[in-house]
């Protein structure tokens, strides 16, 4: 009984990498495809995100089976919990690459180039996608903190993606709604960067029993 549970928490981790490495991609078509300009790319982007919907309800299912079947108790309970929790956080950075990739279809041919750090924001959020997902499944909660530790990186590069925009603006008035769109998209992978933190709370979750805010 137990090695076939323990296959089951294997595929779980084999479908959280798949959905993680889903995850990864569309963030890095949408960064690629709003500094290249590219609005094919930015469509592709929407098409994968609807391969993670379906792998939230895939997974999501398989926590199900699992509970309901081998009634699992302690760090076990918690591994599995810990993965609905973070299926949702998946999906919501799925959701909100394509929200970006939304936006990329307003900018009327312009480009992100000129705002190096949100290229940079694109970046460390995948790092940090990245690394939470591989510290679940490691159980490992160093690697899971020093994915937490990344998120001041994004909000550094998001003031001065702002910073940048407000320049911008000033110096181009008439440029003003092309910043507001590129300052959306900088806002929604500040966004994604902090659904990473939450992945990696739950995380330590799994492996400790406390989740922030709660007492030792």
């Amino acid at each position: 009984m137990r090695n076939r549970f323990d296959e089951q928490l294997a595929a779980l981790n084999r479908e959280l990498i798949r959905m993680g490495a889903l995850c990864e991609e569309a963030i890095a078509m949408a960064s690629k495809a709003l500094v290249d300009g590219d609005i094919k790319l930015s469509n592709r982007v929407v098409a994968v995100d609807s391969e993670i919907d379906e792998m939230e309800r895939e997974i999501e299912s398989l926590c199900l089976k699992l509970l309901l079947q081998q009634q699992p108790v302690a760090r076990d309970l918690r591994q599995i919990s810990a993965a609905l929790k973070m299926i949702t956080d998946m999906e919501r950075i799925g959701d909100q690459a394509a929200d970006i990739a939304e936006i990329i279809g307003f900018l009327g041919g312009r480009t992100g180039e000129d705002c190096e750090y949100i290229r940079l924001m694109a970046q460390s959020a995948i790092k940090m996608v990245t690394e939470s997902v591989e510290a679940y499944v490691k159980k490992d909660v160093a690697a899971a903190e020093t994915a937490i530790k990344h998120d001041d990186i994004v909000d550094d590069y998001f003031y001065k993606v702002k910073t940048s925009l407000i320049q911008m603006v000033a110096k181009q008035p008439d440029d003003g709604e092309y910043a507001l769109d590129l300052l959306m998209i900088a806002k929604y992978f500040e966004r994604i960067a902090d659904h990473a933190v939450n992945i990696a709370e739950w995380v330590i979750f799994s492996v400790t029993g406390v989740h922030k805010g709660e007492d030792i």
